[in-house]
């Protein structure tokens, strides 16, 4: 019995941090013992933006470690660059005929860069949803994980699919959005405005290459208050996400130590702190470590790239043959 087929990527910019680790990637290792799983390196999107080509290799080697010390596995998955893949761009420039201008510049993405990047409204930006649609297309998937603020774009990609099947013949399934399990973790940024994020607020941002000191420093900064003045009160935010990270990455008997001194408002917040960062510190550092042997190799990740767009395509090279068929492009 075949598996069902589930795509996602991530950017080839920045570094993950633990709101990747806990809303991503632990699910992947999950989903990687029971479906075919493609996981891909976006360096595409990210020439949006223009990174120093000195810096793109390297970043895409990083976060291909980085998702490896986190617990995918190579041998069960599909593990590639987007740029190694060219049945996708192919499929991306076919999605771009049935893409209009007019819906593509109401994405709330779109327009949120063009407020904040004025000067680089490029094509790629605009196009964004249909490069995300021949990524998640090119496999014919039919399960993506993703954030809610991609669901727009993928809801995009179930358009493009139903005008390719209306046009032409039912040919691509509709993806839908996956959620591995319900229990959606989002960790917010350590100073409570936002969630954690690769490229905005890094000292309130615990990334997954942060060695000990950096993150027992960012957690000793963390936003808390004068305490809870009546007993059981309900917790701000800033406070409730220093205990989700701490019923993450501690012992169950710790997180009710200081779950209840807060309920009886005597809790000692630099005492939780100084508690939560040595905890964390010890969650991270095997993730650090190993992702650091890994990038040490870079022969090994070479190989392990070349696997995986090995897979992708075998994938990919199928669906890009059907849908030039059904389109007539075949003289021969």
């Amino acid at each position: 019995m075949s598996k069902e087929i589930v795509v996602s990527g991530i950017r080839s910019t920045g570094h993950l941090h633990l709101g990747n680790y806990f809303g991503a990637i632990q699910n992947y290792v999950m989903m990687q013992e029971n479906y075919d799983c493609y996981f891909f390196v976006a360096d595409y999107h990210a020439l949006t933006t223009h990174p120093d080509p000195k810096e793109l290799k390297t970043n895409v080697f990083r976060v291909l470690a980085e998702n490896i010390a986190s617990g995918l596995d190579p041998e069960k998955v599909a593990l590639y660059a987007q740029s190694d893949v060219p049945e996708i761009p192919e499929l991306y420039l076919l999605l771009n005929m049935s893409a209009y201008k007019g819906e593509l510049e109401k994405v709330p993405t779109f327009k949120d860069k063009v407020r904040q990047h004025p000067d680089n409204v490029n094509a790629g930006l605009l196009t964004y949803p249909v490069l995300m649609a021949a990524d998640i297309l090119i496999h014919r998937a039919v399960k993506v994980p993703v954030g809610k603020d991609q669901e727009q774009h993928l809801e995009m990609a179930r358009n493009f699919a139903q005008r390719f099947n209306g046009r032409y013949s039912e040919f691509f399934p509709e993806p839908q959005v996956f959620r591995f399990n319900n229990d959606t973790v989002k960790i917010m940024s350590l100073d409570g405005n936002g969630k954690m994020s690769k490229s905005e607020n890094a000292n309130n941002t615990i990334f997954l290459s942060d060695d000990d000191d950096l993150i027992k420093k960012k957690i000793m900064k963390a936003k808390t208050d004068a305490g809870p003045t009546e007993p059981n009160a309900v917790m701000p935010d800033y406070i409730q996400n220093l205990f989700l990270l701490m019923h993450l990455t501690s012992k169950p008997e710790i997180v009710d130590i200081y779950r209840s001194q807060y309920n009886n408002c005597n809790i000692r917040y630099g005492d939780m702190k100084k508690q939560l960062a040595e905890d964390m510190a010890a969650f991270v550092r095997p993730i650090r470590e190993h992702a650091a042997e890994l990038q040490k190799d870079e022969a090994l990740l070479k190989k392990i790239l070349k696997q995986g767009a090995e897979k992708a395509r075998a994938s990919a090279s199928v669906t890009i043959d059907g849908a030039r068929k059904l389109m007539g492009i075949n003289y021969y």
